[in-house]
């Protein structure tokens, strides 16, 4: 799953990013409403976690910005402000949730994963499938031919990144800029390490191999 945390508080929002990254999901920043907007709109994300007081533009004119737009994907607001007319009014906004600061990471994490269940008019992506590997990406789980597949963090945002491209090549440079957050080529063998590890546990004792290397070009999962 892809989240834009959209927040100026350094602090906040590397707790914020830290937090989700740890928990799997693909996070971008931005730290400027204007800046979160064109994300927002350019993106792909799954949900957008969206201070309320931001430099340039803030939080809720951005919200209503992307309403405006007929953008729905779910949006959690942050904000100092806790009373029930502000509340009330970022919800009035566009907002689909609304929690107070401070917060604890875990609450965040419940409601971000609640908004994805709900996911926009109910057509958000919850389960992921290719031939008998299935990925629960609430859960957090992966089986195949119903044994569990027990995978670290980047190894299930590696794997979710192929799911979601089922039957695609997959380029290194895709690989490391959304499942490493890498903008460069740091000159490592840092893919070729985890797409093996993900292979032993994924392929191994299975009479057909899932993931492949298209010599070359990338990396592609399929059930052929």
């Amino acid at each position: 799953m892809k989240v834009l945390v959209i927040e100026d508080d350094r602090e906040a929002a590397a707790y914020v990013v830290k937090g989700l990254s740890e928990s799997g999901y693909v996070v971008d920043h931005a730290a400027e409403g204007r800046d979160g907007l064109f994300m927002a709109v350019s993106g792909g994300y799954d949900a957008l976690i969206v201070d309320r007081m931001l430099p340039g533009m803030d939080g809720l004119a951005l919200i209503a910005s992307l309403r405006a737009a007929e953008i729905r994907t779910p949006v959690l607001i942050l904000s100092a402000l806790g009373a029930v007319d502000d509340r009330v009014k970022g919800l009035r906004a566009g907002g689909d949730d609304y929690l107070v600061k401070p917060f604890a990471f875990a609450e965040l994490l419940a409601r971000l994963e609640a908004l994805l269940r709900r996911g926009a008019g109910g057509q958000a992506v919850t389960r992921l499938e290719v031939g008998d590997l299935e990925m629960d990406l609430l859960a957090r789980t992966v089986r195949r031919a119903s044994r569990e597949v027990e995978l670290l963090p980047r190894e299930f945002r590696l794997l979710e990144f192929l799911m979601r491209r089922a039957g695609q090549v997959v380029t290194r440079t895709m690989l490391l800029e959304n499942v490493w957050d890498y903008h460069f080529d740091p000159q490592t063998n840092v893919i070729d390490v985890h797409v093996s590890r993900l292979r032993q546990k994924i392929d191994k004792g299975f009479e057909r191999p899932l993931l492949h290397t298209v010599r070359g070009a990338g990396y592609r999962l399929a059930a052929e």
